[in-house]
């Protein structure tokens, strides 16, 4: 034992400086990854006054809050944005470069997680369409796996570490959500809106455990049928309680506009499709996640565990309504008791002295159009069918012969040019690609129009906008030219769904997202200067002393590795 004196003088050098290592305290057991899609970077502190003690505000009072992160990628979407966090790098690196693109080699529409080698554990020919996310549709196999992302992710760098004895697993509404933070090595499983169940596919195993067939079959799901959304608080305590029937909202066929929202008989054609524009998807992904942390045993051996839970229902609720509106309002402190709750039960079962919690956004969200026009901000939807309305079409025939004929179609945020049209007219596509986007961004509505051949030449002038883009862009999925909408406008139809929000865009609004490090012991603070979402893999693994993913750009945030 050492001499009395020895301690104090060792107590007392301790003392006198600021931090020490977070990682070099209790050994930890499991990495919580929290994923909200589309929370916005503001929207925690607009609501954070009526939030409880258990969620959003026991992160903060137990973790490092950086205020002013950002994805420095442009299409900030679902995948792209799970992906960055995942892998700590960016698209033009991991290759999800959108939900949805064009495969050159199939000639077919691509969904970014579809793989027709492992079809879904479910029934056959199980449709995983939706009446809201028509990506979905777009998929051309009902098979999902990780394939895709071409770089490795946390979750797969932990179970490097651990020679494979880490439990890894994923957890979400969509499957992307689930399946890129689950990685190449981890289980992934998301819910199936046509079945009305959690379910996984044939990368991941052979046959559902028994603990997921059960939690299947115990009525979670049907438990909502003939009951309501209704406000969870007093109606004084909103700050949108006089946008409940605004008329920029979308009117979804049997949900409504106002309060309360019925979800109707659990056999109707659109019940599953309610739970998920409500907060009960949210409610129900936590059920399912609880449940597996319960019968995987999670961090009850000698390893790392790693649990990655996103929710979906804010994504939902934003495109719907939008982001400012009293049902994104409800639904973040609904969405505060139920990461409440998740992370209580974390602490019964694992503890969460001995649990690393992180959260962040896949992106941020666009103010609707009609509601930033009732504020006198200008604003607007954007339409490809009216490109030979404009005057820029003009100069396209005069070229070409054509305007809208030279383009095959549009999908977010591509244009993808016509190409039989274009060999049947003896035209270069390179020469039509750069045309196109010099008249494209003529257009009032578009800001911005890069052809591919000037992004791979880099051959375009160097500004934050272009080079989100190019942080974007990889030669093989990317489409023939990257539009970028001013601020304020997208288009804001889903395959005939008219959407009242939308995101997708290199501004603010969408990049800007919270990142949230939490553990009893780290030194509670707010950081203010401006940090990036590929920086949350590579402080992760700095944090658990492991190498960072294969493809990692991001840095490690000191802050986050330290404790009072």
């Amino acid at each position: 034992m050492k001499p009395e004196w020895i301690k104090l003088g060792v107590t007392a050098a301790i003392s006198v400086l600021p931090f020490q290592s977070a990682a070099a305290s209790e050994p930890l057991k499991l990495v919580l990854q929290v994923t909200v899609d589309q929370l916005r970077g503001d929207l925690i502190d607009r609501n954070l006054e009526h939030f409880g003690d258990n969620g959003f505000r026991y992160l903060l009072q137990n973790g490092v809050y950086y205020t002013d992160a950002h994805h420095r990628h442009a299409n900030t979407e679902t995948i792209v944005g799970h992906a960055t966090l995942a892998t700590g790098t960016d698209p033009a690196v991991h290759g999800m470069v959108a939900n949805l693109w064009f495969d050159r080699a199939s000639g077919k529409p691509f969904y970014n997680v579809q793989d027709p080698d492992y079809p879904l554990l479910a029934k056959s020919g199980v449709d995983q369409s939706t009446e809201i996310d028509p990506t979905q549709r777009a998929a051309t196999s009902d098979g999902r796996s990780p394939s895709s992302i071409l770089s490795s992710t946390l979750s797969d760098e932990i179970a490097v570490a651990n020679a494979g004895a880490s439990k890894v697993f994923g957890v979400s509404v969509k499957d992307r959500g689930a399946i890129s933070m689950a990685g190449h090595s981890g289980t992934a499983y998301w819910f199936s809106k046509s079945e009305g169940r959690f379910v996984t596919s044939s990368y991941y195993m052979d046959a559902y455990p028994d603990w997921v067939s059960n939690w299947n079959d115990a009525g979670h799901v049907g438990a909502y049928a003939y009951t309501d959304w209704k406000l969870s608080d007093s109606e004084n305590s909103y700050r949108f309680i006089e946008f409940d029937d605004a008329e920029w909202e979308t009117d979804f066929p049997g949900f409504g506009r106002t309060f309360p929202h019925p979800f109707g008989a659990s056999d109707s054609k659109y019940y599953t499709t309610f739970l998920t524009l409500s907060p009960a998807g949210d409610e129900l992904t936590a059920s399912f996640a609880k449940t597996l942390i319960d019968n995987e045993a999670i961090g009850e051996d000698g390893v790392t565990d790693y649990l990655s839970v996103s929710f979906s229902s804010t994504d939902y609720v934003g495109h719907i309504f939008g982001p400012s509106s009293l049902e994104a309002e409800d639904n973040l402190r609904r969405l505060d008791q139920t990461i409440g709750q998740l992370l209580d039960h974390v602490d019964e079962k694992v503890g969460l002295e001995n649990t690393l919690v992180v959260l962040s956004a896949d992106h941020g969200a666009a103010e609707v159009p009609g509601y930033l026009e009732h504020l006198g901000i200008p604003a607007g939807f954007f339409s490809f069918n009216d490109v030979d309305k404009e005057p820029a079409a003009e100069a396209l025939i005069a070229e070409f012969g054509a305007a809208q004929d030279l383009i095959a179609s549009f999908s977010q945020p591509y244009v993808y040019l016509n190409d039989k049209f274009i060999a049947e007219n003896g035209l270069k596509k390179a020469d039509v690609a750069k045309s196109l986007a010099r008249e494209l961004q003529k257009i009032p509505a578009i800001a911005h129009a890069f052809s591919s051949e000037d992004l791979a030449a880099s051959a375009i002038a160097r500004t934050p906008v272009s080079d989100a883009v190019l942080a974007n862009f990889h030669p093989s999925r990317s489409g023939d030219i990257y539009v970028v909408f001013e601020p304020h406008w997208f288009v804001g139809d889903f395959d005939g769904l008219h959407v009242a929000s939308h995101h997708g865009s290199p501004w603010s609004y969408d990049t800007h997202v919270p990142i949230i490090f939490s553990r009893p012991g780290m030194a509670a603070q707010r950081v203010s200067s401006r940090v990036e979402t590929v920086d949350v893999a590579p402080t992760v693994s700095a944090y658990l002393k492991i190498k960072a993913p294969s493809g990692a750009r991001g840095r490690v945030l000191k802050e986050a590795l330290a404790t009072q």
